[in-house]
């Protein structure tokens, strides 16, 4: 899946500058920018880390530790209109939230994670009166970040854990136009791969070995709604 990912990343790249490049771009009158901006909901999988796997590995009484699926945050796209139909996007994202949370009132030094985004990439959509219905396949990177809390016996001694990956998200959404240059996105859902090797992510805060058979890659859920503006 990896080499998956890299391989729809760098032929992302190649539509881009194919696009940028295009005579039919430079003297279509129908050029556009379309910006959205708005709230997300990232949903991981965690790699198949679970609550009980954590406690264990780290030495705490059952139900001390729990794991975080749902990370909210923001979403934004700069959309640069090629036709009527077809756009080149680029996306940002970012998410956060308490990774392990806990009904331990002393352990007051819990991580925080957090990821960030740019994915850019095609993006096929078809107005249908007020509505515009529209898919997207989009490549780039990811950045997973978590700070590891410094409880003595708790969590290990890495404080601050960074990883860059490759990223992809396959999805679409439908937006409705309340003014001819304002509308609502309604909602976007995507499939939100991101290579993330969790095995030796983990092992970098918590300390080496302690969950070997976590997945090396993620296989997330993003839904995204908010506010286009064309100009």
């Amino acid at each position: 899946m990896t080499r998956f990912a890299v391989a729809a990343i760098a032929l992302m790249i190649l539509f881009v500058f194919i696009l940028s490049g295009s005579p039919a771009v430079a003297q279509s009158s129908s050029q556009k920018m379309q910006v959205f901006g708005g709230y997300s909901l990232l949903h991981a999988d965690n790699g198949g880390l679970t609550a009980s796997a954590l406690n264990s590995a780290l030495r705490q009484p059952a139900g001390t530790l729990g794991i975080t699926s749902n990370y909210s945050g923001w979403n934004a796209e700069v959309q640069y209109s090629v036709n009527h139909w077809l756009g080149a996007v680029v996306d940002f994202a970012g998410h956060s939230g308490t990774a392990f949370p806990t009904s331990n009132l002393q352990l007051s030094q819990l991580p925080n994670a957090n990821q960030y985004s740019i994915l850019f990439g095609p993006q096929i959509s078809s107005t249908r009166g007020k509505f515009t219905p529209f898919v997207h396949v989009l490549g780039g990177v990811d950045r997973q970040h978590i700070d590891a809390g410094s409880i003595p016996g708790v969590f290990g001694s890495s404080q601050f854990v960074t990883d860059w990956a490759p990223a992809v998200a396959v999805g679409g959404g439908l937006d409705y136009k309340v003014y001819p240059r304002f509308s609502v996105r309604l909602g976007q859902f995507d499939y939100y791969y991101a290579g993330h090797n969790l095995k030796e992510f983990y092992g970098s805060s918590f300390g080496p070995n302690l969950f070997p058979n976590l997945a090396t890659k993620e296989n997330n859920l993003r839904f995204s709604a908010g506010i286009v503006v064309r100009f």
